[in-house]
């Protein structure tokens, strides 16, 4: 990141990027109550997600069990399983499937809505995002336990991945018409994944930066009350603004 800079010096970079983008499209597709609610009062939702799991208050979640519970939210969207989590934690399968067991348990709405997201897979042979744009999915009712393993994976995390995907392109083209309409001279310049670079003007920088975040998390509202959240930091390269 270090190597990129502004074109000279009279500009900055700018790095703004979606906060836990993914888990909170899985949070509001999939209805589950507490996560909403962990999201809709802005807590720590890995914290969150470890006091659930350990049956603790949040004031109690130590460093490590915080730290699971991030690796689960994070892994099960991807259909990780017992042994994957074991692996990955460095702990016993034993564990690993207890954590699984009382994650699944304490949310439920998340393995609703990934049963739900096969089941409708098997049916229509696709997936669809919050924008309706499709994922087809041709080994979905497969003989071969491992093909059909892959693409039921893909019909739980694509809906997640292509919102955030539909997401932060819908908040590219709102910031062009902004900037476009106030006749900035600031550039957009670059997106990965949930992030994107802005070579600012270094007189436009900071009024600039409220535009963007605003532009971002407003693109496309997350139903169930699910609030987008988007950060913003600049620098003289994209390590730093990052």
């Amino acid at each position: 990141r270090k190597a990129f800079i502004p074109r000279d010096n009279d500009h900055v970079l700018l790095s703004a990027d979606y906060s836990q983008i993914e888990l909170r499209i899985v949070a509001a597709i999939s209805g589950d109550p507490a996560m909403c609610e962990a999201f809709r009062q802005q807590r720590d939702i890995h914290s969150a997600t470890a006091a659930k799991v350990y049956g603790i208050e949040e004031s109690e979640v130590t460093k490590e069990m915080r730290y699971k519970a991030k690796s689960v939210n994070f892994g099960i969207i991807y259909g990780q399983g017992a042994f994957g989590l074991a692996d990955n934690l460095g702990i016993t399968r034993t564990e690993a499937k207890e954590i699984i067991d009382n994650y699944k348990k304490q949310f439920s709405g998340i393995q609703k809505y990934m049963d739900a997201s096969v089941n409708y897979a098997r049916k229509h042979g696709y997936v669809k995002t919050l924008m309706g744009r499709k994922r087809w999915l041709k080994d979905i009712n497969s003989n071969n336990f491992t093909v059909r393993g892959y693409a039921e994976r893909n019909a739980i995390n694509s809906p997640i991945q292509g919102t955030a995907a539909d997401m932060i392109k819908m908040a590219m083209i709102k910031i062009h018409h902004e900037f476009k309409a106030r006749k900035f001279r600031s550039k957009m310049v670059l997106q990965v994944h949930d992030e994107l670079v802005f070579d600012a003007t270094a007189d436009e920088a900071e009024m600039i930066k409220q535009v963007i975040l605003d532009c971002m998390r407003t693109a496309l509202p997350l139903p169930n009350g699910v609030p987008v959240e988007a950060e913003i930091g600049g620098g003289l390269n994209w390590l730093e603004a990052h």
